[in-house]
């Protein structure tokens, strides 16, 4: 089966993605990766990070995916250098001058090619096996058919695809709005989202301005909906894919765990010859989206335009859930967000717990004093239940 590749934006998201089911993770450090804006890791998180992985057996690739100028290199190669020493097991890279470096410096970590550098044909594939490559991340506007098609002529290279999370409007994500509107460059990982943004439309001889309006076909014209292949996982098997990438460095614990929660279920029903279970769509619809689409890989542009910018969502991050004690028969868990005695909060979990449910009927703090509202963010509070659920465990509502 292919690997589950999950997004860490932080070593408390890195924890939950392997709790969850990811057989391996893929972060960025505090530079050089195209997420400025996510929490990213500092060298001695990314070390404790890829040790914990590796104690569980599973991976850690490392973003250097940024389109640097020329007086970025030296940092690079230091940075490179540093993950090396770390262990980490790849590096994703989009830039020629950024692969040269990592051949050059640290040849012996292998080097997975961005989605960022538009790899759409197998010739490119081929070109970058001779540079010593290991796997390349195709871009996201290709079909299943010709996936398989430069999956059979890729000369052993592992492939790559995104199969949930979102989308980007642009081209493989090489996009210049951020640049010119606010002065901040998407390629070197500080993208603000304009597409995003709501616009007005103002004609030229007139001051009036009005809204872009809505009509059957949207009016949000370069927002994308975000990408959901889980019930179609089994023809990207047939089509030779060797890892499956979810993407959200940027997104919360809830998101990390309840995708890849989903993912790896649909997976591992897959393996035996079952179709996906319905609830699992259903699960998807719980974390933040902005509507789902399958892009371009059904062979068509697959209605990607979404019809608002705003992130929908069907449920509430309430707890992390780290661990239960026995003697109080009780779960102890960290506060996300308000929630109140009487309220029934739904159990996300790897295990036989998976969309069972607490009612919270006594909760006390960890002086042993009562409470019925818990509105404290990150308070470690105590709930009486006889569900036994383990760290990284999530509560919901």
């Amino acid at each position: 089966m292919p690997e589950l590749l999950a997004p860490a934006g932080n070593l408390k998201k890195l924890y939950t993605a392997l709790h969850f089911g990811a057989d391996a993770v893929y972060l960025g450090g505090r530079d050089f990766s195209l997420r400025a804006f996510s929490d990213n890791f500092s060298i001695d998180d990314i070390k404790t990070g890829t040790e914990y992985a590796h104690s569980l057996n599973k991976k850690v690739y490392a973003a250097v995916n940024i389109y640097p100028r020329t007086k970025d290199f030296a940092s690079i190669t230091e940075y490179m250098l540093a993950l090396k020493k770390i262990g980490v097991d790849g590096l994703i890279i989009s830039d020629l001058g950024v692969l040269y470096a990592a051949i050059s410096h640290v040849p012996e970590l292998p080097v997975h090619i961005s989605t960022q550098a538009n790899t759409v044909n197998a010739q490119a594939v081929r070109f970058y096996k001779n540079l010593g490559v290991k796997r390349v991340v195709l871009a996201r506007e290709l079909s299943i058919e010709e996936i398989k098609e430069i999956k059979d002529l890729s000369d052993g290279v592992e492939i790559e695809c995104f199969v949930h999370g979102a989308m980007c409007i642009s081209y493989s994500g090489r996009c210049l709005l951020s640049n010119y509107l606010a002065d901040r460059d998407s390629n070197k990982g500080e993208c603000v989202q304009a597409c995003r943004w709501r616009y007005r439309i103002k004609e030229e001889t007139s001051d009036i301005e009005s809204e872009i309006c809505e009509d059957k076909h949207g009016s949000y014209i370069l927002n994308g909906k975000d990408l959901c292949m889980i019930e179609h996982l089994d023809k990207l098997i047939k089509a030779g894919v060797d890892s499956f990438k979810i993407e959200g460095r940027m997104k919360s614990e809830h998101y990390v765990g309840s995708v890849v929660n989903a993912y790896r279920r649909a997976i591992d029903a897959f393996a035996v010859g079952k179709s996906v279970d319905p609830k699992l769509r259903d699960e998807l619809k719980k974390t933040g989206n902005r509507g789902y689409t399958t892009g371009f890989y059904l062979g068509k542009n697959d209605h990607i335009n979404a019809l608002s910018s705003k992130n929908m969502t069907e449920a509430v991050f309430i707890a992390d859930v780290l661990g239960y004690d026995e003697a109080r028969g009780a779960i102890i868990i960290e506060q996300r967000n308000r929630f109140r005695k009487g309220d029934v909060l739904e159990v996300l979990s790897v295990g036989e717990y998976f969309l069972k449910t607490v009612e919270v009927k006594e909760m006390f703090d960890e002086e042993g004093n009562t409470v019925e509202d818990a509105r404290r963010v990150q308070q470690k509070l105590f709930i009486k239940t006889d569900l036994k659920l383990k760290k990284h465990d999530i509560l919901r509502k």
